[in-house]
């Protein structure tokens, strides 16, 4: 509908595997297989429940009867009851036997950790992929001089190779906190109202073990090791603040990688795609903005700003639970997953087809060059005899006048040729231009990216299934 706000998450942005994770089918469904293993585990541990009641269960746990469930929830005001009502309609046999013992965090929460853990690991399957591109790519150039930049100031030079190892490092940092997050991923179990288990223990008449055994039946059940030993009737909102700060990093290593292309772009020593009929501006036609990367940076500040909500959210629980977290976790948690999936798929798509334009490189290195050069050329005149005192004072007095041609004339840096001219020196264009092959200045860059990706980044890849994700952007 035209007249109706809809998430640019969902028409823009997000890809439909992260939105059916966060779908109110796959809410519900899950719902269902949480009573029914609920139920199986009640069964299996004594209480008076029959297969035919959990087969009937079974029947329906991906048939919802919607419909039933809206006109509920409007009588009720209390969205479980209505769909444990919808479910009872569907399965009158088993209707007394839906929920027994529960609350409802059991179906909200532990949804809310399945859900989220589904989502890691659709997050770090884009994750693997990029690492995987920007690897390919770092291999390719490692030999690739290029300026390198302190304080956004032409510094010694790098390779584009090693450049692209900065930001492969980042990912895997993120990479190592959503593994540590995912491998700590815990059901809330079956606690009841204020995380006593008091309900359960009524039902299995004070046997303690089996009330026990329940919480770890239903996290096997539902594949998980392990549930949360102790809770209130939520589990603790800091595990949505720890997810949520595994997304806010892997934003902000892809912001980092954004600016990079956004100045290398106006540049023109690297750009993102461009499509063939893609227009980079509505007034200027000649423009190839770098659309993309300034889209990952967008969702990357919407991703660093949305982590502050669960933060404060942990935070601010009151004892055993308060309900000003549920307005807020149904929005900051589904959309940072969203945008950081958004953004793992747009930095495919840019690292699937990096553009490199060696010739230009090749001008801005020479442009400053010469007076990185200066020490090797000092200490070359040296060799041949040279003062040193005196031969720094006349660089420094040629480097005055060479960028003085630079920044006030407008012209091109002369200084080797002001070199070349000063006797003092001893040293022909020739012999200045050997000494000013770039591949001298760029320390072990090239081993560095060999010694990166081989070291520690191809144990990751062999470690991990990495997919051949092929992205197409919606805009």
């Amino acid at each position: 509908m035209k007249n109706t706000y809809e998430s640019p998450f969902n028409s823009r942005y997000a890809s439909k595997e992260m939105q059916e994770l966060f779908s109110p089918d796959m809410k519900f469904k899950t719902w269902r297989r949480l009573w029914i293993a609920l139920a199986e585990a009640e069964k299996e541990l004594g209480l008076n429940i029959t297969d035919e009641q959990i087969n009937e269960l079974k029947k329906y746990k991906d048939d919802i009867n919607y419909d039933v469930a809206e006109i509920k929830e409007k009588e009720f005001r209390h969205d479980v009851m209505a769909h444990i009502h919808a479910y009872g309609e569907q399965c009158p046999n088993a209707r007394a036997i839906i929920h027994l013992g529960a609350t409802s965090c059991y179906v909200g929460d532990n949804t809310d950790i399945i859900i989220m853990t589904e989502a890691l690991k659709l997050i770090k399957k884009k994750l693997l992929a990029v690492i995987a591109r920007l690897s390919d790519f770092a291999l390719k150039y490692k030999d690739l001089p290029t300026l390198g930049f302190t304080h956004y100031q032409p510094a010694q030079l790098v390779t584009v190779g090693k450049r692209a190892t900065l930001w492969i490092q980042e990912l895997l940092m993120d990479l190592e906190d959503l593994d540590h997050v995912l491998s700590n991923m815990k059901l809330l179990g079956s606690k009841g109202t204020t995380g006593t288990q008091a309900s359960f223990l009524n039902l299995f008449d004070n046997d303690h073990e089996k009330v026990r055994k329940l919480d770890k039946l239903i996290a096997k059940k539902m594949g998980f090791d392990d549930v949360f030993p102790v809770s209130g009737q939520t589990y603790s909102r800091k595990l949505d603040s720890r997810v949520l700060n595994v997304l806010s990093g892997i934003a902000q290593s892809a912001y980092k990688f954004g600016n990079d292309m956004r100045l290398l772009q106006s540049m023109k020593e690297i750009e993102e795609p461009f499509e063939k009929s893609q227009i980079g501006s509505s007034a200027m036609a000649y423009k190839r903005n770098p659309m993309r990367s300034e889209r990952i940076c967008a969702l990357a500040r919407y991703v660093i700003v949305d982590a502050l909500n669960p933060a404060i959210t942990a935070s601010t629980q009151w004892f055993e639970r308060t309900l000003d977290d549920s307005a807020n976790k149904r929005i900051s948690i589904p959309e940072g997953f969203l945008a950081v999936d958004a953004i793992l798929s747009i930095y495919i798509n840019i690292t699937d087809g990096l553009v490199v334009y060696p010739k230009v490189i090749e001008k801005h290195i020479m442009d400053e060059l010469p007076f990185m050069a200066t020490e090797n050329i000092m200490m070359e005149a040296v060799k041949r005899g040279g003062d040193r005192q005196e031969l720094h004072e006349r660089i420094r007095v040629h480097s005055m006048e060479a960028a003085k041609q630079v920044k006030v004339e407008g012209k091109k840096n002369d200084l080797i040729e002001r070199i070349a001219n000063d006797k003092m020196f001893g040293l022909n264009i020739e012999e200045l231009n050997a000494v000013l092959d770039p591949k001298n200045y760029v320390g072990r860059s090239p081993q560095q990216v060999e010694e990166f990706i081989e070291e520690y980044v191809k144990p990751v890849l062999e470690k991990n299934k990495v997919e051949d994700i092929k992205v197409e952007l919606k805009v």
